[in-house]
């Protein structure tokens, strides 16, 4: 019998530490055999300060995807972005459309808030059938000076989620980010 599973949003700042300790341990289990790396204090950084998409069963969550806000430029303009991270599902609970339901969930928070969505997997597969599309044009990073540095090793993992004032961007346009710690995209 599957679990009963419930969708809860949580805002910036919102999640209690029960909560939120346990979406951690799912992230680590959910990574801890990933060839491009296991899920470290960095990725965790990287997805707070947003929202959180996620889905809770009687024992804990089971699916989760944060958004946090990051400005990007793409073809030369500035775009409010709803970046995701943190995308994970529990691994006894794959393939029951759990992660389907939180990047639904996603979605619809970054067309509610931002003008662009983008993310860096290589799962293009999965994001493709919910409408992100892959980046094809270079990536770059902006570091401290405003001195842009290329980023191939990201130009195959880019994806964006386009609508409203992003509809039309080029996606064979360069697009930059901010540096930050650990990866930048």
């Amino acid at each position: 019998m599957e679990p009963v599973v419930t969708l809860e949003v949580l805002g910036p700042g919102e999640g209690d530490s029960r909560l939120l300790a346990d979406l951690r341990r799912l992230l680590l289990d959910a990574f801890a055999g990933d060839p491009e790396g296991a899920f470290d204090e960095d990725d965790w950084e990287h997805s707070v300060g947003g929202w959180r998409a996620v889905l809770v069963a009687d024992d804990g969550p089971v699916a989760t995807a944060a958004v946090v806000p990051r400005l990007l430029q793409a073809g030369g303009r500035p775009y409010r972005t709803g970046y995701v991270e943190a995308v994970a599902t529990q691994a006894d609970q794959r393939g029951h459309g759990h992660g389907t339901v939180v990047m639904g969930e996603v979605g619809r928070i970054v067309r509610g808030r931002f003008e662009l969505g983008a993310l860096g997997t290589g799962a293009h597969g999965f994001y493709e059938r919910l409408g992100w599309e892959r980046w094809r044009g270079p990536s770059y990073v902006r570091r401290a000076g405003d001195r842009l540095e290329r980023t191939p090793g990201d130009d195959e993992g880019i994806m964006v989620l386009r609508f409203g004032a992003s509809a039309s961007l080029d996606l064979t346009t360069a697009i930059v980010c901010d540096e930050r710690r650990g990866d930048d995209w």
